[in-house]
């Protein structure tokens, strides 16, 4: 079980060495994302004054859509 947990982790770290931009069409794409996870890229975009709109009309419509199970 520790292993499964460490391995999730590292992929969370590796995501995070990603661009933003990759980041979001990542969690965007994956429809079993968090929504803590998509909250925290959220305030990463919001932050960024170079994050593209689109991408923020993107992260906002996928925070609002059902989470895939």
């Amino acid at each position: 079980m520790a292993q499964q947990a460490q391995s999730s982790f590292d992929s969370q770290f590796s995501c995070e060495q990603m661009p933003l931009r990759d980041q979001v069409e990542a969690a965007v794409q994956d429809g079993t994302t968090p929504i803590s996870r998509l909250l925290r890229l959220m305030f990463a975009v919001d932050a960024d004054a170079t994050a593209n709109e689109n991408l923020r009309l993107r992260l906002r419509a996928r925070i609002g859509a059902p989470r895939i199970v």
